[in-house]
């Protein structure tokens, strides 16, 4: 069985390089990396995680915990963020709550037991204040929360403003909000300043508006379908469509189609995340791109940090940008 010395004299380097790749620490260059997990691959050699993790009080691991994994912005989330970790020699053990507090205390205990280098929180359910005296960095991705490490958000606002104006912009006078998950209802969470957004913007204009906010039940399942047909129905002067997410926005389209509303000639849609399902409709969901990747990268590389002792912001906001497609 291959071991620490024979990796290292197999890559030229020395034990102490590829002991810092292993556990990484320190600063190492792409190519090394690379260079010390292609020789580990050609001896076969399989690091004792458990001995690592005793020795440095902590594990290779990144518990990640989402609210769900059918939805596409979360799945996307999840990808990007094991891309990531891959990156910089972690592994992720992937937690989903459903947004049930008992399933997230359970997940954060397995995270103690496991001596995770950091948990990445995307659920919402939690009360804050058990999250306090943690043994491990604490990061959250588009999740208010005071105990936490580092947040990291993007600018639900502005994108909120983008959307509106955009409507507004396009001609549309009776405009219409879709919820995900109820502002105010539990937990404040970043992604309901879309709605504050909306509201403002639509004041400001003079517009005429209905705010419709969906019952938080159908977040967990996606069945949004029935519930948008029947906002259509009872607001057949609605001209515009902001749907917080591009999974109600698809829905929104589906039910113009069976309503027999052409888009966006009566009705124009946009939506918020830009994730595949924006691009797989027809005509294609206009929608608000929100910076996953960026998001991702630096989710993991706090943790990174961390680890190494240095600093990380307590906050951090990522800007989004428009993506016009066929709904407008």
């Amino acid at each position: 069985m291959a071991t620490l010395k024979d990796v290292a004299k197999a890559s030229g380097l020395t034990v102490g390089t590829v002991s810092r790749v292993l556990n990484n620490r320190g600063y190492i260059s792409d190519k090394t990396r690379e260079k010390v997990y292609q020789v580990m691959k050609e001896l076969n050699y399989q690091p004792n995680e458990t001995a690592r993790a005793l020795s440095k009080q902590k594990s290779n691991t990144i518990g990640v915990i989402l609210p769900s994994i059918e939805h596409p912005y979360f799945s996307k989330v999840l990808s990007r963020l094991e891309r990531e970790a891959a990156k910089r020699g972690y592994r992720i053990m992937l937690f989903v709550s459903r947004y049930k507090e008992e399933r997230e205390e359970q997940c954060i205990e397995m995270c103690k037991s496991e001596r995770v280098a950091g948990v990445v929180l995307c659920s919402g359910s939690f009360e804050t204040e058990k999250f306090e005296g943690l043994n491990f960095p604490l990061i959250t991705l588009e999740r208010s929360m005071d105990e936490g490490t580092s947040g990291i958000e993007c600018d639900n606002y502005q994108g909120g403003v983008l959307a509106t104006e955009l409507l507004i912009e396009k001609g549309c006078r009776k405009l219409m909000f879709i919820g995900g998950v109820s502002a105010g209802v539990d937990i404040h969470m970043p992604g309901d300043l879309r709605e504050v957004a909306f509201r403002d913007i639509c004041k400001n204009r003079n517009e005429e508006n209905v705010v419709m906010v969906t019952d938080n039940r159908l977040f967990d399942s996606l069945e949004y379908y029935e519930y948008v047909r029947q906002a259509l129905v009872d607001n057949p002067e609605v001209d515009g469509v902001f749907a917080s997410s591009d999974v109600i926005g698809a829905y929104v389209l589906q039910a113009c189609a069976d309503l027999e509303i052409k888009v966006p000639e009566q009705l124009k849609i946009v939506g918020f995340d830009d994730v595949n399902i924006a691009q797989f409709t027809s005509p294609g969901l206009t929608t608000i791109h929100q910076p996953v990747e960026q998001m991702a990268e630096m989710a993991v590389a706090a943790i990174a940090q961390i680890d190494e002792g240095k600093m990380v912001p307590t906050k951090t906001v990522f800007p989004v940008t428009l993506v016009e497609r066929g709904t407008t």
